[in-house]
């Protein structure tokens, strides 16, 4: 069967890019078994012959309306698949999905019936607020960064002004590269529309970098690079801060006004939580 992607070159480099990050996610560790999601809305290269594709899946309840993505199209990845086959195989492991009129529902139209991730409500939520915002972010990842996820265990950790401070003041580069700082959602059940509701109200307060405790993170971004990046700095400084642990010594981290002198020269917003 003929792919999606063919004669569609700027279709493929879009979802060769969403396979380029899932096996970044599986070569660092970050995606275990069928762990984490992606979702990108590539709406913009869909053409009048895509438009006309018929359904190849019955009509499916997102579960929740979302009149802003009304006719949007979305690559997803699939629910029970593994990040590292999606890397080899994006259109095998993933589909692409059209929203109906209702904007409650939505059918797959290529390349297969792969039933999109478990969390694409949570997901298609993110991406309703996006479109609503007026924002070029498309891309929404979710993984589970290893060291990230061992600091939320502590409760220090579980305050987002104190994580965000401590990982910022780890490496220029995180405060340069992630200059939002990070959300924190208290644990809930994985897909739960608690989980999703409270992701979607960080995001709302400027957040692009939510953290869920225990669990994983969800990064949005005009791209799925851009994404994976985020969550890359950040726990680059994670590993910063377990590496001086582990020699014996709290590291003392840049002082209030290195980081102040940082967020100047790189013309960052001014978000920074107050430093303790």
């Amino acid at each position: 069967m003929k792919s999606i992607l063919e004669g569609r070159p700027a279709l493929e480099r879009e979802i060769n890019q969403i396979a380029e990050v899932a096996g970044y996610l599986w070569q660092k560790g970050w995606a275990e078994r069928n762990g984490g999601n992606i979702t990108v809305n590539i709406t913009e290269y869909v053409d009048d012959e895509i438009k006309a594709l018929p359904a190849i899946s019955d009509v499916k309840q997102i579960g929740v309306t979302l009149p802003n993505i009304k006719g949007c199209y979305f690559y997803c990845k699939g629910t029970g698949k593994r990040m590292r086959d999606l890397a080899r195989w994006p259109m095998e492991n993933g589909s692409i999905i059209r929203i109906l009129d209702d904007c409650a529902s939505y059918v797959i139209i290529a390349d297969n019936p792969v039933n999109p991730t478990s969390e694409l409500p949570s997901h298609l939520m993110l991406q309703d607020y996006l479109i609503a915002s007026g924002t070029n972010y498309k891309a929404s990842v979710h993984t589970h960064p290893i060291e990230l996820v061992a600091m939320s265990h502590n409760a220090r950790f579980q305050d987002s002004k104190e994580w965000t401070r401590v990982l910022w003041s780890m490496i220029p580069e995180t405060l340069a590269f992630a200059p939002l700082a990070l959300g924190m959602v208290p644990y809930e059940m994985p897909s739960s529309v608690k989980l999703a509701e409270a992701t979607l109200e960080l995001v709302k307060q400027n957040y692009d970098v939510v953290f869920w405790e225990k669990h994983g993170i969800v990064a949005v971004a005009p791209d799925v690079m851009d994404a994976f990046d985020q969550i890359d700095v950040l726990n680059k400084s994670a590993c910063i801060y377990m590496s001086a642990k582990n020699m014996g010594f709290e590291p003392d981290g840049m002082t209030d006004e290195a980081m102040t002198e940082i967020q100047e020269v790189f013309k960052l917003p001014k978000v920074r939580p107050t430093v303790k």
